[in-house]
């Protein structure tokens, strides 16, 4: 047997190994060190190409939203005429300016608090933003690390939720805007959306909040301060939270150290530099007492001349000055709290309940608004009685119809001129003549009849017998004319051309009636009244309507009407204005049912006007003011009188009074005559009634036809029981119920000398007379 192996099969795919070939070297195996390098920049490339394609897909991605509303929600703010707030609407405290409008040191100081390398830098800082979420995660307090563009984007764009999305989204939306905005035009947006606290956003409010004054007028030192809030706004307000003044302070050294560092501010100047204590903080008072009813009838002015549309005011951001005066505004308030507010008792009187109060004064030469009253508190009475128009006006309204004669030269019935000296019929239900329409008879106060009276005293006492007479004799049509051109309102509720008209049925607004009144005062120009006298957005001045002046009436037309009303306040129902201790002319009022009472009266400087009216605070009905403030009756020579003289005597205070210089009209001279109660003007004795009043429309049939007659031939006064009074008719305050003669200055109508009057015949109906010579000495009215 053979000591040879046989030869073994191999596997299949396996050559046999030559055993003369030697096996190759083994390959050494890698060191670990340059494993771990290779995994590392393999995993640092794939993290860098992550971030680059995330980078991307974020900026592609994140769009520039819209703006929130929060960001451009911004207050109107409403200013006296000297700049002192009136009132600011909407819920957002902030008023948008531009950044030149800002100090260079304010905005420094901002710089200085927040972002001192703001004009270089880019718009995001990932060192800060990584630094601050370090120093949140290690407990070293909450820190934003973000730049002011950054903060712009939060305060614009986005909200103030702290939440990783929302950051992710401020980061590329602040890449964005940094390329398609200014720095100005960022840091402007800042300025204007950061909250300041006080509720105060953006400086403008903020500088308003903390110091009173406008962002323009702050100094360095301030501007430092409103910048440390923006860091911690509560923390920080000094005034509030005084235990936190060290804190305060610190910051405010921060900032002005920041700004020396940054050749901003001198070291002499920061030397200098005193804390300025902001003042206290003030509760918000919205519209509360009479800034809504400014702020109600400024909007309405700004509406109705096309100013503004609702829609675009309600958006806000408009500065609105007006003409209203503080001092007078405040005058106003003071006089009806005085003399009819403190005297209302309606726990023990319920009528009380019903008295509303609203009133307008007018600067007759340049037609501005001084002052308005539109209630007692817009929170709780929304109505604003100086602007409404549903309660009529009454005897107010019959100046109106005296310019109107002696505008067109209008002649009685018998076709004499109308002057002051005019003799007219002033018997009670006395049918007007001429008129074609329905027979009208309108009564005067309490029935009285007065027989023959001149205009002048039918004015003093408020004869509705004479007024509605005359209304015809010149033509409705013309007294509504001339109503209009002196300031009425068209569009007047009630204004229609009837003989009624001259007794006030007339629904027009205690603006609207002061506006025609300071036509009268400026010798029979008018002017448009104007309300408002600038109204910026953003620094840029709106156009406003021109108030414009033209010749309404006559100046003749005008003066002579002045001093008729003149004698109304002299001698006549107006008397207590003389309190006002100046020149003064005016007309009292009554509406139908004395459900309200005027006074429109005015000095050379000042047309104001004063309505109390009657009104259910439950229901909104109109109500008869019989017994308020604890009197039989309510008129315009009483509470709305003493409510003009008092606030006309403080409004005009510290000026000279002046002397109305007029130009009376052919025949407007006054005729005096000794006072003789039996003669013409003065009813008789026992002429009494219970007060009842008449509308302006009422009419009775009870009187017979028109007859001539001459002074001291008419019928006798005494009509009978007393039924009431037409509105407007007046009887002078505390005086007795019955209506006196309304003498002028002390003196009564000529009395009647008999049937002739010099060699032949005596004047006829409808005809002045002569003035007698000498003149009488005054003698002293009833009551005086």
């Amino acid at each position: 047997m053979s000591d040879a192996q046989p030869d073994r099969p191999h596997r299949p795919g396996w050559a046999p190994r030559d055993p003369t070939v030697p096996p190759p070297p083994r390959r050494r195996r890698r060191s670990r060190p340059r494993r771990i390098l290779r995994a590392l920049f393999g995993t640092l490339l794939l993290a860098a190409l992550t971030l680059a394609g995330g980078f991307l897909a974020g900026y592609l991605l994140v769009d520039i939203p819209p703006a929130n509303a929060a960001a451009t929600a911004q207050s109107n703010a409403y200013l006296y005429r000297d700049g002192t707030p009136i009132a600011r609407d909407g819920e957002v405290n902030r008023e948008n300016i531009r950044l030149a409008r800002v100090p260079l040191a304010v905005r420094h100081a901002v710089l200085a608090a927040e972002d001192r390398d703001f004009s270089t830098a880019p718009a995001v800082d990932p060192r800060a933003m990584v630094r601050a979420a370090w120093n949140t995660l290690t407990g070293k307090g909450r820190q934003s690390g973000s730049t002011i563009t950054q903060q712009y984007v939060k305060n614009y764009y986005l909200g103030q939720e702290q939440t990783v999305t929302r950051k992710v989204k401020e980061f590329f939306i602040a890449i964005k805007l940094n390329r398609e905005k200014s720095k100005d035009q960022i840091f402007e947006g800042y300025l204007n959306t950061s909250y300041f606290g006080r509720n105060a956003y953006g400086i403008q409010a903020a500088a308003r909040a903390y110091y009173g004054k406008d962002a323009a007028d702050l100094d360095t030192a301030e501007g430092a301060y409103l910048a440390s809030l923006l860091k911690a706004p509560s923390a920080y307000d000094v005034a509030t939270y005084p235990e936190n003044r060290a804190k305060a302070l610190a910051r405010w050294h921060y900032v002005l150290d920041g700004m020396v560092k940054e050749r901003w501010l001198s070291r002499a100047e920061r030397a200098a530099a005193a804390f300025p204590t902001p003042q206290t903080a003030r509760p918000a008072t919205g519209l509360a007492g009479q800034r809504g009813y400014l702020v109600q009838a400024v909007e309405e002015y700004l509406t109705t001349n096309g100013v503004l549309d609702e829609k675009t005011l309600a958006a806000g951001g408009y500065r609105i000055t007006t003409t209203l005066e503080k001092e007078k505004q405040d005058a106003f308030v003071t006089a009806v709290d005085e003399q009819v507010m403190s005297r209302l008792d309606p726990a023990q009187n319920p009528v009380d309940r019903f008295v509303r109060v609203g009133g307008a004064a007018i600067d007759p030469a340049s037609s501005r608004v001084v002052a308005l009253y539109g209630g007692i508190d817009y929170t709780k009475q929304y109505v604003n009685n100086a602007t409404r128009r549903d309660y009529q006006v009454g005897s107010t309204f019959k100046p109106f119809v005296l310019a109107a004669a002696l505008q067109n030269a209008s002649l009685t019935q018998y076709g004499e001129p109308i002057t002051p000296n005019t003799y007219y019929d002033g018997t009670d239900k006395r049918p007007v003549q001429g008129w074609t329409g329905a027979l009208y008879a309108p009564a005067n106060e309490d029935d009285a009849s007065y027989g023959d009276i001149t205009v002048r005293t039918a004015t003093d006492s408020s004869v509705n017998a004479v007024y509605a007479q005359m209304a015809v004799d010149v033509g409705p049509a013309k007294v509504k004319e001339t109503a209009v051109a002196l300031g009425l309102p068209a569009r007047t509720p009630d204004l229609k051309p009837s003989p009624s008209i001259a007794l006030g049925p007339a629904t027009a607004s205690a603006l609207d009636l002061a506006e025609a009144y300071a036509t009268l005062a400026n010798h029979g120009r008018h002017g448009t009244y104007t309300l408002v006298e600038e109204v910026t957005k953003d620094g840029e001045a709106l156009n406003l309507p021109d108030a414009g002046g033209r010749q309404a009436v006559s100046r003749e037309a005008a003066d002579t009407t002045t001093a008729v009303l003149r004698s109304v306040v002299e001698s006549g129902t107006g008397t207590a204005a003389l309190a006002a201790g100046r020149p003064a002319a005016g007309k009292t009022g009554t509406a139908e049912d004395d459900k309200a009472a005027w006074f429109a009266g005015y000095t050379p400087d000042l047309a104001t006007v004063v309505t109390m009216m009657g009104q259910d605070p439950e229901s909104g009905e109109q109500k008869p003011l019989y017994g308020a403030l604890g009197l039989p009756r309510i008129n315009g020579g009483g509470a709305p009188a003493e409510v003009w003289a008092q606030f006309t005597r403080e409004a005009l205070a510290g000026t000279e009074p002046r002397e109305f210089e007029l130009q009376l009209g052919e025949g407007a001279e006054e005729w005096l005559a000794p006072l003789d109660p039996a003669q013409p003007g003065m009813p008789a004795e026992g002429d009494e009634g219970q007060a009842h009043e008449r509308g302006p429309e009422e009419e009775t049939a009870q009187a017979g036809p028109e007859r001539p007659r001459r002074p001291g031939q008419g019928e006798g006064p005494g009509q009978g029981p007393g039924q009431g009074r037409g509105p407007g008719q007046e009887q002078a305050p505390g005086a007795d119920p019955r209506p006196g003669p309304g003498p002028d200055t002390g003196f009564a109508p000529v009395p009647d000398i008999g049937p002739d009057i010099g060699p032949e015949t005596g004047p006829g109906p409808g005809q002045p007379l002569p003035p007698p010579s000498p003149l009488p000495l005054p003698l002293p009215l009833p009551g005086q």
